[in-house]
């Protein structure tokens, strides 16, 4: 009975097999429309992924006034949502590498959608741990297909923008998700709908991405993209395009035993505890010591994600245009990062629109870095392991945030207990920009590097 359910399920999410041959009048006509519909689908399907990721930092003040939770308790929620989606995006990017990603992508936004409605109808804080960090599981089935089917339609020499708009999904998704929870909780008047309605949206998402998204160009019987575009990382004649990947020649040859990914996977730990501590307490932070409203907490995020959209775009070309040095252009964008931080403490309460500058200098730089070492991972490993090394670096950022989340939450209560709550931040924000400088050095070690896939 197990195994017969076991081999169903294999068959409906695996991979499906090259379709026949569309005539070559209609390759280029039918190739733009593709590669359109999945940047359409995977942009539009992963910003809704944030929109029921980032509920609870919204929202901390008004669980901890009701459910009486400390900043700990908050922290280890979003801190175990953290560590499930490192270890699933780790695990889903490996399997996703070899799936339909029209149904492994809509199946981990329907499963998210579940999580966040049963978090908002609980008030008992170890299912709320629980459902938090199964929500983060689920999460994890949103990137890698993306990876793939991004990888899959546009070439080497075109990745660093067309990576770069894809990746300002996510800052459209987290930076609606912070101003629209606030307004939802403030016109119903309960925390539980910051997860009811976003988990409506993702399950009607979830439909969606089932209908839109492609999978491979082969899938569709249309040939590779390096042919369509003449854009080969190598003569044509040395490489099979299309053939995919043993496990072990993912997780090993790939990924396990290629020092540049693990590099950029330590870097990534750095660069996610400089993004999520200010993702995940801002709001917090500027209505404790800047005396913030909700509202006026929220658009930080917003100002945080937004900033980063014209910028991550921006960086992304320039990195196409310089030969694919992408390590380059990063470690120049840590360095406006860690001025910003240093801004933060320096900025005196009562003048929050200092503090909104900094957020979005911060934004417009730290996302750019983030979608630079997706781009460079792909470029050593290829467009049949961009999952598998995406979920491998991606690992290591969401143990970044785990420690931060934890860390921090426990570091702010224990020092404003003894210190108060302005002593408190301003510790944490000199171990962030330790972080950020951290993160520039290692970074620095990939100035050199082109793609290699």
């Amino acid at each position: 009975m197990i195994a017969t359910v076991f081999s169903t399920v294999r068959k409906f999410y695996a991979a499906p097999p090259p379709a026949p041959p569309v005539p070559a009048s209609q390759v280029s006509s039918l190739y733009p429309r593709y590669r359109l519909q999945a940047l359409e689908s995977t942009y539009i399907g992963y910003a809704i992924y944030y929109l029921v990721r980032n509920n609870v930092s919204i929202v901390t003040v008004e669980m901890q006034g009701a459910l009486h939770y400390t900043k700990e308790m908050i922290g280890d929620i979003t801190a175990m949502t953290a560590l499930a989606y490192g270890l699933s995006k780790f695990l889903m990017g490996s399997v996703s590498d070899k799936s339909n990603s029209r149904r492994f992508m809509s199946t981990g936004l329907l499963l998210t959608a579940i999580c966040n409605f049963a978090f908002g109808a609980s008030s008992n804080y170890y299912a709320h741990l629980t459902l938090w960090t199964l929500n983060g599981f689920a999460q994890g089935m949103g990137w890698p297909p993306c990876g793939r089917v991004m990888g899959h339609w546009y070439s080497e020499s075109e990745r660093g923008l067309t990576f770069s708009i894809w990746n300002t999904s996510h800052n459209l998704g987290a930076g609606i998700i912070g101003v629209f929870v606030a307004w939802v909780v403030s016109t119903f008047g309960g925390w539980q709908y910051a997860f009811y309605v976003p988990g409506a949206i993702a399950a009607v998402g979830a439909v969606y991405l089932f209908l839109r998204v492609p999978d491979t160009p082969a899938s569709v019987g249309l040939p590779p993209v390096e042919e369509f575009r003449n854009d080969y990382p190598v003569a044509v004649e040395t490489i099979d395009l299309e053939r995919e990947l043993t496990f072990r020649e993912l997780l090993f040859d790939k990924v396990l035993l290629n020092k540049y990914v693990w590099l950029l996977a330590i870097a990534n730990f750095f660069v996610y505890i400089c993004r999520y501590s200010m993702m995940d307490w801002s709001p917090t932070y500027l209505r404790e010591v800047k005396g913030a409203d909700i509202s006026r907490g929220a658009y930080a995020v917003m100002a945080l994600e937004f900033s980063a959209i014209p910028s991550t775009i921006f960086f992304g070309w320039v990195s196409d245009r310089i030969g694919g040095r992408r390590g380059k252009v990063a470690t120049l964008c840590m360095l406006p990062i860690i001025a910003a931080f240093a801004g933060i403490i320096a900025a005196p309460a009562g003048h929050i629109w200092l503090d909104y500058v900094m957020l979005m200098i911060i934004g417009c730089f730290v996302y750019p870095v983030l979608g630079l070492i997706t781009v460079a991972a792909l470029d050593m490993v290829s467009k049949k392991a961009i999952g598998a090394a995406a979920g491998f670096i991606g690992l290591f950022g969401y143990i970044g945030r785990l420690v931060q989340d934890k860390g921090f939450g426990r570091l702010l209560d224990q020092l404003t207990a003894s210190h108060g709550v302005d002593y408190a931040w301003q510790v944490v924000l000199y171990l962030i920009i330790c972080c950020a400088i951290i993160a520039a050095l290692l970074l620095a070690l990939l100035w050199k590097l082109r793609p290699q896939a």
